[in-house]
C-alpha cells in the first residue's frame, strides 16, 4: 500500500476527510520522507517532539528511531488515533502549549511538515527556547524557506531571517514539489534543518526579538527613526544610539535590510551597555 493509499484508508476508518481550515496536507512521497528522518537521525537526537503527525506520513518511521517521541496534534480525531496506540500525545494548538513546562531531555529534536500558517510563528517561538530543543527539521513553503535562510540587502531579508540566523545554523535539507502531498497545495515546500549555535544570545530573547522586529517595522525607514521608540527601553537618546551605531560602522542612513544578523546583535548589546553606562 502506497502512503497516500494508507493515509485515505485511515481517512476512511475515521469518516473524515482533509481539514483546510487546520493546513491539512498529507506528506506522501516517500522519497522526501525518508530524507526528513535521515536528518533526523543525523541529530542524534536523545528525544523526538513532532508538531501534527496527522495520520503518520513521519510518526510511523519517528517511532524506529527508538527514542522517547512526543506528539503535539490538534486535531480531535487524529488525536484519538494515536491515543488509542498508546504514544505520549499533547491534544493541544503548538502555538499555545507551555512548552517550558513539557521537561524535554536535552538533545530534543523538533519534527513537523508544518501547517504553512503557522511555520513563521513556530520557528521564532522556538528560538526563543526551551534550549533543550537542540535541532529542527521542519517543512515550509518554498517562500518562508527562502525568507529564513536569506541573506541582507536582499528582498527577501527581514525579520525572520535575522532572528532564525541569530539563533541556528540553517541548511536546507530537500525540496517538495505540490504533487508531494495530498491534496496539492498551491506552492511548493522546502525542508530546513536547524543546529541551535552554541553561541546564540544569552541576553533577553524577546527583548531582542522585539528590537529586531522595531527595527523592520518600516523598510522604506532609516534602521534609527524606526528604533527610536525603543531607545528609552535603553535609557539612551537618539545622539547616543547614533555615536554608538557609528563605533560599529553604521551610518546615519543605514536601513534594516543593510545588517548583519551579527550587526544587528552587537547593536543590541552595545546599547544595552551604553544605557546602562548611562544611568551610573
Amino acid at each position: 500500500m502506497s502512503l497516500k493509499e494508507d493515509i485515505q484508508d485511515k481517512l476512511a476508518q475515521l469518516g473524515s476527510s482533509p481539514k483546510r481550515s487546520l493546513g491539512q496536507n498529507f506528506l506522501i512521497d516517500e522519497n522526501i520522507v525518508k530524507r526528513i528522518v535521515e536528518a533526523v537521525k543525523g541529530c542524534q537526537p536523545n528525544s523526538l517532539v513532532e508538531v501534527g503527525p496527522g495520520l503518520g506520513s513521519l510518526t510511523e518511521r519517528l517511532r524506529g528511531l527508538d527514542v522517547p517521541l512526543l506528539l503535539i496534534e490538534l486535531d480531535r480525531e487524529f488525536a484519538g488515533l494515536w491515543r488509542g496506540e498508546g504514544l505520549e500525545l499533547l491534544e493541544e494548538d503548538a502555538l499555545m502549549v507551555d512548552w517550558n513546562s513539557l521537561n524535554l531531555a536535552q538533545g530534543t529534536t523538533l519534527v513537523s511538515n508544518l501547517p504553512y500558517q503557522i511555520s513563521s510563528s513556530i520557528v521564532i517561538d522556538r528560538c526563543l527556547g526551551p534550549l533543550a530543543i537542540e535541532s529542527m527539521v521542519l517543512m515550509f513553503q518554498k517562500e518562508v524557506a527562502q525568507r529564513i535562510m536569506a541573506g541582507p540587502k536582499t528582498k527577501e531579508y527581514g525579520l525572520l531571517s535575522v532572528v532564525a540566523q541569530l539563533f541556528w545554523r540553517v541548511r536546507a535539507v530537500c525540496e517538495a514539489g505540490p504533487r508531494c502531498f495530498w491534496p496539492a497545495p498551491q506552492v511548493a515546500s522546502r525542508v530546513l534543518l536547524f543546529n541551535r549555535l552554541e553561541d546564540a544570545p544569552n541576553c533577553s530573547g524577546q527583548a531582542l526579538l522585539r528590537f529586531v522586529k522595531a527595527a523592520f517595522s518600516h523598510r522604506r525607514k532609516i534602521l534609527w527613526k524606526n528604533l527610536s521608540g525603543e531607545y528609552s527601553r535603553f535609557g539612551v537618546e537618539m545622539d547616543l544610539a547614533l555615536r554608538v551605531g557609528q563605533d560599529l560602522g553604521l551610518g546615519h542612513q543605514v536601513r534594516a535590510e543593510e545588517l548583519s544578523p551579527r550587526q544587528f546583535r552587537l547593536l543590541f548589546e552595545e546599547l544595552s551597555r551604553a544605557g546602562k553606562e548611562n544611568q551610573q
